[in-house]
């Protein structure tokens, strides 16, 4: 078996360096066929669809209009972001707040929009934390994170954030098995598989607000958890995960996860789970866990930190958790719109299985078993496979759906999209890719109602598709029509950081609910100013409170007089504005920390602490009108102990203060 493990290896690498080198023989037909003005959006028209993409490593999520490929906005979640100063004004450091303390970076590898009866809906989309586990929630409103809850007893949250087709939770499981959290954790690593466990987290979602709580886990076998979807239709109440290293090794994991010729799908009855947690079969344990959030009301975001999670322990109740085999190191696990068929994939397999969600029932039942794997009962693979698509290409990673009883797979060695058909598993059309796809996505193609319009591969490799910018080349998307028999590349588009998972949804069930500027009468911060004669600046000890406002196009106060050094000086702004796209920006020199970027109507608060005596401007960062120069101002520090008193103005043209 090993040997014949190499030669498959050996094979992958060299076809994988073969692709990586050249172009696919039928380029030039993809790359030249006269269809980008099937791509095009007219200056001043809106796209059909907004593409929500993760940012990978960037630990952003970007959003794109198609089919235009234009890049709207970078939304942060966990990463700090100096453009909107997220991470960094007091109102948004809580939201990167984790057991860990304040992380400011993460890796989001993948998004999930919100269903309700198995259809995308258009009120939030999740991403995931691979790093530090986090899962978070992102208003589709105001399109800002809105919530983040971090995941105990994991590390390395790959498996996330998946759904269910009604939003009753997001399900993460964990990418590397350790020791629970109230475990000890000082113990050789060489002891993975007695001491190492995987866990699966089920976050509940509030109905109507949305708001998160990490309701139970499933404790399972120390295995590798990958990507996983929910059962729709027929398969509702399950969820099945792909995973991989069931050898449980610990080190070289290219070779000593590689010892078996099949892994497993991992199905969940979640509904069973919930029977157990309601018969009181789960176990309070100990476990330190941060849930944040942002509130739109105070613009302020909160950060408590939870103390306990429900566990239900997967060997001892032996009928919520069951294996399938599945070829060896599989990636997706892909469920279609029937509910009936569960793709999985093996990335060194040469072709794709599809299990039947009746026959796996039928096995369960039947007991078909072929022993158990960790306490786990492991169903006979022929007993659930309804059957394999064969030869279909090399390296297959994800499918999607169109909802025609079609499916779409990216084969990430032989860089390309293949689409075959479900019931008799035969390809029906390929096409390459530049280079190196991961990730696919068709708008609602993992819900009950795909829109088969439009395909978007993401590749991890551009070589020659862009201009050189040195030996880091953009990352890239492409956008293929599948309205036909035939998909048809009409664009390709740089993307942020690195794409990982995306979804598209219709515009016309986001953009009707956007919000457009925060009633300045609503806002209940804390520190907010509503006008510019309630602004003022106000001295605690060493601590200063200035309340300013910013209206186009001055501050006030725009002089400020008796900052001394060893002061903490708050800057709570209020952006005075009731009015559609005219946010302000506020920056000082020599601050440590970014700008504050305040939407109309909202309070945001830069934390200075001045390093010299001096003079120091400060000025508005968000060119907001003809005048936009002009607002500005300036900050006078004195020495610690000087006698100059608080002051401020706006408008005097002479020396409010004197030494």
């Amino acid at each position: 078996m090993k040997t014949n493990l190499t030669k498959i290896l050996a094979l992958f690498m060299i076809t994988g360096l073969t692709f990586q080198s050249c172009k696919p023989k039928n380029a030039g037909n993809a790359s030249s066929s006269g269809s980008a003005e099937k791509a095009y959006v007219a200056p001043g028209k809106y796209d059909e669809f907004y593409n929500l993409v993760s940012g990978g490593f960037s630990g952003q999520m970007s959003v794109y209009g198609l089919p235009s490929g234009r890049l709207f906005r970078v939304i942060p979640v966990f990463s700090v972001d100096p453009e909107k100063g997220y991470g960094y004004s007091e109102e948004t450091k809580p939201m990167l707040n984790t057991s860990h303390g304040f992380v400011p970076w993460d890796d989001l590898h993948h998004t999930e929009l919100s269903q309700t009866n198995g259809e995308v809906d258009g009120r939030w989309i999740f991403g995931n934390a691979n790093n530090t586990p986090r899962v978070a929630r992102i208003d589709l409103a105001s399109f800002k994170t809105a919530e983040i809850i971090e995941l105990p007893n994991s590390a390395g949250n790959h498996s996330s954030p998946f759904i269910t087709e009604n939003t009753e939770y997001v399900v993460a499981g964990t990418r590397f098995s350790v020791p629970p959290d109230n475990a000890n954790g000082d113990i050789p690593i060489n002891t993975y598989k007695e001491n190492f466990k995987g866990y699966i987290s089920f976050i509940s979602v509030k109905k109507e607000s949305g708001e998160m709580d990490l309701a139970f886990q499933i404790e399972c076998p120390g295995v590798n958890f990958d990507l996983s979807h929910a059962g729709k239709g027929k398969s509702n109440g399950w969820f099945f995960f792909s995973c991989y290293n069931t050898e449980q090794a610990n080190t070289l994991l290219e070779v000593n996860a590689s010892q078996r010729d099949k892994d497993f799908i991992m199905a969940v009855n979640w509904k069973k789970a919930e029977e157990y947690i309601k018969a009181g079969k789960a176990k309070r344990i100990a476990a330190k866990y941060a849930h944040n959030k942002y509130s739109e009301k105070t613009h302020t975001a909160t950060s408590e930190m939870k103390k306990e999670v429900l566990v239900l322990d997967a060997k001892a109740l032996k009928d919520i958790c069951y294996f399938i085999p599945c070829p060896k190191s599989p990636h997706g696990c892909d469920v279609d719109p029937t509910g009936e068929y569960i793709v999985g994939s093996g990335k060194l397999a040469a072709l794709i299985p599809v299990f039947s969600f009746d026959k796996m029932i039928k096995a369960i039942e039947g007991k078909q078993f072929d022993g158990s794997f960790e306490g786990i009962p492991v169903i006979k693979y022929e007993a659930a496979l309804y059957g394999e698509v064969k030869k279909p290409g090399l390296g297959p990673l994800h499918t999607e759906f169109d909802g025609k009883g079609n499916a779409y797979t990216t084969f990430f060695v032989s860089s390309e999209v293949v689409k075959w058909n479900i019931k008799d598993l035969k390809v029906l059309d390929r096409a390459p890719t530049y280079y190196s796809v991961g990730h696919l996505c068709i708008p609602g193609g993992d819900s009950k109602k795909p829109n088969a319009k439009y395909l978007i591969a993401y590749n991890k490799i551009t070589k020659d598709r862009y201009l050189p910018t040195g030996p880091e080349l953009t990352q890239s998307a492409q956008l293929y029509d599948i309205s036909g028999d035939k998909m048809e590349m009409i664009l390709d588009f740089p993307t942020i950081g690195e794409p990982h998972y995306a979804q598209a949804i219709s515009a016309d069930l986001v953009k009707d609910r956007s919000i457009k500027f925060y009633k300045i009468n609503e806002n209940e911060n804390k520190y907010v100013t509503k006008g510019e004669g309630q602004a003022k600046v106000v001295r605690e000890g060493n601590v200063v409170h200035v309340y300013m406002t910013s209206i186009r196009s001055h501050f006030a106060p725009d002089n400020i007089e008796g900052i001394k050094m060893g002061d903490v000086v708050y800057f709570h702004v209020t952006n005075l504005e009731q009015d559609w796209d005219v946010p302000h920006g506020f920056a000082i020199k020599g601050a440590t920390n970014a700008e504050l970027l305040i939407m109309p109507g909202e309070t945001q608060t830069m934390k200075w602490e001045p390093d010299k005596v001096g003079i120091f401007p400060m000025y508005c960062t968000d060119f907001c009108s003809a005048l936009h120069q002009e607002m500005s101002g300036y900050i006078r520090v004195s020495p610690k102990g000087s006698s100059v008193p608080i002051s401020f103005s706006l408008g005097k043209t002479k020396p409010i203060a004197k030494n």
